[in-house]
C-alpha cells in the first residue's frame, strides 16, 4: 500500500505548488501595484490644489 500512497502524494504535490505560485504571483502583482500607486501619487504636483480653489471660488 506504501507505493499507492506515494504516488497519491505525488499526484497532490503539483497542485500544491501550482496554489503556491499562483499565490506568490497575486502577491508580487500587490507589491508592484502598491508600487506603482506610490509612484503616481508622488508624482501629483499638491501645489497646483490651492490655485484650483480659488479659482472656484471666483
Amino acid at each position: 500500500m506504501e507505493s499507492f500512497e506515494d504516488l497519491l502524494n505525488m499526484l497532490e504535490r503539483p497542485a500544491t505548488k501550482s496554489r503556491a505560485v499562483k499565490r506568490k504571483w497575486r502577491e508580487i502583482e500587490a507589491v508592484k501595484e502598491r508600487q506603482r500607486l506610490k509612484r503616481e501619487l508622488e508624482d501629483i504636483d499638491w501645489t497646483i490644489e490651492p490655485e484650483l480653489v480659488d479659482i472656484e471660488l471666483s
